[in-house]
């Protein structure tokens, strides 16, 4: 029997169960409603997340296929713990999220347009405002030179998006995201979807089911209120 697309009602931040997700395109779930944070963060504890060109309705996703990390698996290889000892850059929290949004916003080589629309930018300031939404920010002296952001559900942290604009900036961001996460009680990273640049840095791919059984285990964990204030941090190579 085929599957069907739902679509969401601006009345009602109710999400159809993510199993229930097409098989084409695959993860696809639902189509409509808003980008209010109640909805997000509804979505994000339900393994949903929002994924749509700007012109599009919003569409929602929880693919079969998912890639997570605990924070303590991260890798380091050789060269990476190397440059983590001699690199000048420096690693912050929370201190520029806006631009960290921007600069992820901004399209790839690759890619012709970009998924980060204004309308993503907004409800995605609004969450960090609210304190669900967190940025890691990579510098080289003043100037940001990478970093990424995502949303923090209990013991998970749901990564949107990363960005380098030199060598080896979003694997520093991402290394210290499982570091400084996984010292402050953190226990999973939901990555969404491989790609051969995260699984260089030892995230596996997960199947949904078994994904939303960590989710609905480690959702309501509490971590360290120190996590998310503006800061400083050094990695461990």
């Amino acid at each position: 029997m085929p599957k069907q697309l739902f679509a969401l009602d601006l009345d009602n931040i109710t999400f159809p169960n993510p199993e229930l997700a097409m098989d084409d395109p695959e993860g696809l779930l639902a189509i409509g409603g808003d980008l209010s944070p109640k909805r997000l963060i509804n979505a994000y504890q339900q393994a949903i997340f929002p994924w749509f060109s700007e012109g599009e309705p919003i569409l929602w996703w929880s693919p079969i296929e998912r890639a997570i990390i605990q924070p303590e698996q991260v890798h380091i290889s050789k060269s990476m713990a190397k440059f983590i000892r001699q690199t000048s850059l420096t690693i912050t929290i929370n201190q520029n999220f806006k631009d960290v949004v921007n600069a992820c916003a901004l399209p790839r080589k690759s890619q012709a347009e970009t998924w980060i629309s204004p309308a993503i930018k907004t409800a995605y300031q609004q969450l960090h405002e609210l304190g669900h939404a967190h940025s890691i920010e990579i510098w080289e002296k003043k100037q940001l030179v990478g970093g990424l952001y995502g949303v923090n559900i209990g013991g998970v942290f749901c990564g949107e998006s990363m960005f380098h604009q030199q060598t080896n900036a979003s694997k520093l961001a991402f290394i210290a995201l499982c570091q400084h996460f996984g010292t402050h009680g953190g226990l999973l990273i939901d990555c969404q979807m491989m790609t051969a640049h995260l699984a260089s840095l030892g995230v596996k791919p997960n199947h949904r089911r078994d994904f939303l059984k960590q989710l609905n285990q480690y959702k309501n964990n509490k971590i360290s209120t120190q996590c998310w204030q503006q800061q400083s941090i050094q990695l461990k190579s």
